[in-house]
């Protein structure tokens, strides 16, 4: 195998461009194998093969720096800097990062997780190259999809200032996690379009030149022009007006095209865009078939493409989507917001049930919490569903524009809490933290699937913001029978006992109600209590639980500070109760990718490690 002889970076350059296309296929069957075992981003990297293979054609790493936008389609990259032999460890505990990891590799030239943030990035890099007398080709690479979010259009503002080289690839597959909204969207639609203007220029110069000693100074006169025969072939030259060379649309596929023009970009003392039409899931049948399906999977059968691992419960997603399906039949100002991820927040009917009622704003969080903020002013009640580590990026707006006005805007926050495999730029670990130092801002986390019905339903009449917050994957179907009505502050007794009380925060129950049984087999007296409000907390039943309970627990799938905990220990301190708190929470800390049980050992919070933690406590 030809890929078997790459071993380092810049290995691809002694590859014979006749076998560059056999590579490509090797690489291709390589990503699908390994990714059918251990899960990953499948589609977006299939479709950046030739892409990776042409950059790393192109530049000298580790002195050239490539910059991934998000980063889930670094995976050809890695395998081309030497780390094709960990792949079998991809996403795993303690194995190989589905993103670009500084510390893994020095290959890797910035940590990315989140969109929208190479462009920024590789400014950055190419000013310090520059302060330093540094010659590096820096490359950011992003996608058309992340081209909607605030960042990518406030670097692209501070290259065009650019007096040096900076390449930017547009790499345009039409697709984010789902398909690409908005008017960024449409105006690449039209530039794709204009793959006439290119052929055009090309042949005219070459006609030209042959033309005895005329035919070369109307070349030049016509180069000079060549803005106005843009203007006609490609509609608006948004990049080229505000400064930014743009070359393209080229096929990204094909590696000599691309070599040739990333080459060419390098000439240039400016921002250079280069716009690249890639397929996403290129060369797997059922990824190109199905993209958003494959552009976060866990482990397939490689001939059908079916996943191996079906859910064997109600996830909580499937459960919020229902429940706003049918809120929306009872009250017609209900409408929701997402952000390229209708299908991952449990959307996808709601959008085709109620197409008029569901704004997908692509990736730009910040617009979607300032964009509620105004449908609720208008008067209409608006749930915005982000996942929570997309969610704090929208910290300022939600603060200034939703919170100081108080308004009626819902945020529904999936995958709070620890995410798995996808790692530390993911987890939902932050949300209780930074959305409780936040005033007017209400925080519930429902203890079952049947309780986020429930809170919906609450949220849908409440008149004042309120995070509702659950985690990724199945619901807790436990504790039904216990079922008392929604009050705003007020927390739900579950078992009233003596001596120990066990108050736990939404995905915690359930754990929670394990710890109890063995604290009771101790022959222990344990109350139970189901948190429910993060913020406002329920002072009255903590005060309630101080007369006859020695020691409070809290449990909660949060970091430490800012905590819920936190919250409970501070009110206790301020009364001066004699009452012992411990907390149980998650580090201060970032948690590496891994499945969430490996996740919930390695922080402390699983029943074993909790049982531990009490038994040091002399509980």
């Amino acid at each position: 195998m030809i890929l078997d002889k790459i071993k380092n970076a810049n290995d691809i350059k002694k590859v014979d461009p006749k076998d560059y296309e056999e590579l490509a296929r090797e690489i291709r069957r390589f990503l699908v194998e390994k990714v059918s075992h251990t899960g990953g981003h499948l589609a977006s990297n299939l479709g950046a093969v030739e892409l990776t293979m042409a950059l790393h054609l192109c530049l000298d790493l580790p002195k050239d720096k490539i910059v991934w936008d998000v980063g889930h389609q670094s995976y050809v990259h890695k395998m081309l800097t030497g780390r094709k032999d960990q792949f079998d460890s991809l996403r795993q505990y303690g194995g190989l990062s589905g993103f670009p990891k500084r510390r893994e590799s020095e290959y890797d030239a910035f940590n990315t997780g989140h969109s929208s943030t190479s462009i920024a990035a590789a400014l950055g890099l190419a000013a310090a190259d520059e302060q330093q007398g540094g010659d590096s080709t820096i490359i950011a690479v992003i996608g058309d999809g992340a081209l909607t979010g605030g960042l990518a259009v406030e670097a692209l503002n501070n290259a065009a200032k650019l007096k040096r080289n900076l390449i930017i690839i547009l790499n345009d597959n039409e697709m984010s996690i789902s398909e690409n909204v908005g008017g960024m969207s449409t105006y690449l639609s039209r530039m794709r379009a204009g793959e006439s203007y290119i052929e055009f220029k090309s042949g005219v110069h070459r006609t030209l030149d042959k033309i005895p000693a005329v035919g070369p100074k109307i070349s030049r006169q016509l180069h000079r022009t060549k803005n106005s025969i843009k203007q006609f072939f490609v509609p608006g030259m948004l990049f080229e007006n505000i400064g930014i060379k743009y070359l393209g649309p080229v096929d990204g596929h094909n590696i000599l095209d691309l070599v040739k023009l990333i080459n060419e970009a390098k000439n240039f003392d400016q921002a250079v865009m280069i716009h690249v039409k890639t397929i996403k899931g290129k060369g797997y049948g059922p990824a190109m078939k199905n993209p958003e399906l494959f552009h976060g999977i866990g482990s397939f059968n490689m001939r059908t493409g079916e996943p191996d691992h079906k859910s064997d419960g109600t996830e909580y997603s499937d459960i919020f989507g229902k429940a706003m399906m049918h809120l929306a039949e009872k009250n017609d100002k209900v409408v929701a917001i997402t952000a390229a991820m209708a299908a991952g927040t449990g959307l996808n009917d709601f959008r085709k049930q109620y197409p008029e009622r569901f704004y997908d704003v692509g990736i730009a969080e910040e617009f979607a919490a300032t964009f509620a903020a105004g449908l609720a002013v208008g008067g209409m009640k608006p749930f915005v569903a982000i996942y929570s580590s997309f969610l704090q990026r929208a910290y300022d707006q939600i603060a200034h524009d939703v919170c100081i006005q108080n308004l009626p805007v819902t945020f529904c926050i999936d995958r709070a809490g620890l995410v798995g495999n996808d790692g530390e730029t993911h987890q939902g670990i932050f949300d209780i933290s930074y959305l409780s130092t936040i005033p007017n801002m209400n925080i519930f986390a429902p203890k079952n699937g049947k309780e986020l019905e429930k809170a919906l339903c609450f949220a849908s009449k409440f008149h004042a913001p309120l995070a509702i917050r659950y985690p990724k994957g199945k619901a807790y179907a436990g504790l039904d029978d216990y079922d008392e009505p929604i009050v705003l502050g007020k927390s739900e007794m579950i078992y009233k006992e003596r001596d120990i009380a066990i108050l736990a925060v939404g995905s915690m129950m359930e754990n929670a109600v394990k710890v109890r049984e063995l604290l009771k087999e101790q022959g222990k007296s344990v109350s139970l209590v189901n948190a429910r409000f993060i913020k406002p907390i329920d002072e009255e039943l903590i005060t309630q639980l101080c007369e006859d309970h020695k020691t409070l627990i809290t449990m909660e799938e949060n970091v430490i500070t800012g905590s819920y905990g936190m919250a409970v220990l501070r009110y206790i301190n301020n009364q001066k109760k004699d009452v012992r708190v411990i907390n149980i929470a998650l580090p201060n800390s970032n948690v590496e990718q891994g499945s969430r049980n490996e996740q919930f050992k390695e922080c402390g919070i699983d029943v074993p490690s909790i049982m531990k933690r009490l038994e040091e406590e002399d509980l």
